[in-house]
């Protein structure tokens, strides 16, 4: 029983996107790991860019000085 969990910041993720995600981790553990895709399992959490850090800043700084 895989359980996945993908970590994304908030923004720009469709549910398009999300659903693509699910199908392709699915199939790669079904084809890798001959995992069954009835008892694999992906959650996907979106992280306000607010509380995720790189470089010692917010995500949210980060964007804003790079669109600038």
């Amino acid at each position: 029983m895989p359980y996945v969990n993908i970590k994304i910041t908030r923004g720009g993720v469709t549910a398009e996107h999300k659903a693509a995600l699910i199908a392709g981790v699915t199939a790669l553990l079904t084809q890798v790991l001959d995992k069954a895709p009835g008892s694999t399992f992906v959650v996907i959490d979106e992280i306000d860019t607010d509380n995720w850090g790189v470089s010692g800043q917010t995500v949210t700084k980060l964007r804003a000085t790079q669109s600038t």
